[in-house]
């Protein structure tokens, strides 16, 4: 969109009452989305591969980890002065998530080094080995809890302002986490069964998102405010409805869902379970994407009452 074009859009917004927000999911925005989505499966893959011993699970995090700092600078306006992000990390969730992320990468760059190189200065078990596990774990938790904070410090939006909305991104990082392993798994194709708990964590999982989902959507729904109300008409029955029915609720939940409730009858196969994964985190990258988007302002001019 060019220059023009978006001073159009902004004098027409400003004359609505509720003005839809643009900066995170429109143009360079879109960074941001892919940002955090990459990143929050990073963190859930790096927790669940250090749980059941998933060495190629934790270099898969590392990795999306990685390219989730990509998108994050091509959102900057200024990708070089990208440093200035850990200079407020008194007052910003975003500075903080930066500092997570560092945390994270160098961590792991110290942890993984040892495990897949032998050649490596120094071994598993060593200071600088023991030093990357702790400060790469200090990053995964800060990554998995920063981004539901971001959106929740933007006072101006009220349908991010539920208190769930840092539990959910947390729940989503975890699921995203269980869908990457199983995509890992195939991708590898080394033969070595997924732990037998994965699956029914996985389904765990989806079921808090769904609810915690779905009580955000009501609390919003039933909130005094106009501009929440406004963000769940965007969502269910809007321009943002089609991600929400299409891409969060069937590739997301729907096809996931059938897909683990054919595993009763059989264990499904490697292939079909990196399906599942995808379709999971297709259904992620909608849920976060469709949420942003159908975020509403408060308005800017108050309407007074004539006074008599």
């Amino acid at each position: 969109m060019n220059t023009h074009a978006k001073y159009e859009q902004l004098i027409q917004d400003l004359r609505m009452d509720l003005r839809p927000q643009r900066e995170w999911g429109e143009g360079r925005g879109i960074f941001l989305v892919i940002g955090h989505f990459v990143v929050g499966i990073a963190a859930g893959a790096w927790l669940f591969s250090l749980f059941f011993e998933q060495a190629a699970g934790l270099v898969v995090a590392f990795v999306l980890a990685a390219l989730g700092g990509i998108a994050h600078l091509g959102f900057l306006g200024r990708p070089d002065r990208f440093w200035r992000m850990a200079t407020r990390v008194r007052t910003s969730w975003i500075s903080r998530g930066f500092i997570g992320l560092s945390l994270f990468l160098s961590g792991a760059a110290l942890y993984l080094l040892p495990l897949h190189w032998p050649g490596a200065w120094w071994q598993q078990g060593s200071l600088p080995a023991s030093a990357g596990y702790v400060m790469a774990l200090l990053g995964t938790l800060i990554m998995m809890g920063y981004m539901g904070f971001v959106y929740t410090s933007a006072k101006a939006i009220p349908f991010w302002n539920s208190p769930l909305h840092p539990a959910l991104y947390i729940a989503y990082a975890l699921r995203g986490g269980v869908a990457a392993l199983f995509v890992t798994a195939w991708l590898m194709d080394s033969g070595q069964a997924l732990p037998a708990g994965l699956l029914p964590i996985w389904g765990g999982i989806t079921i808090i998102v769904s609810l915690f989902f779905a009580l955000e959507l009501h609390g919003a729904a039933t909130s005094g405010n106009a501009a929440a109300r406004r963000s769940v008409h965007e969502l269910l029955a809007g321009r943002m409805s089609g991600y929400f029915y299409g891409g969060m609720l069937a590739l997301g939940v729907l096809v996931p869902a059938w897909l683990m409730f054919s595993s009763l009858s059989g264990p499904l196969s490697t292939g079909l379970m990196a399906v599942l994964g995808i379709t999971s985190a297709i259904g992620d990258f909608f849920m976060k994407y469709a949420t942003i988007r159908a975020g509403v302002r408060l308005p800017v001019w108050m309407h007074l009452t004539p006074q008599r």
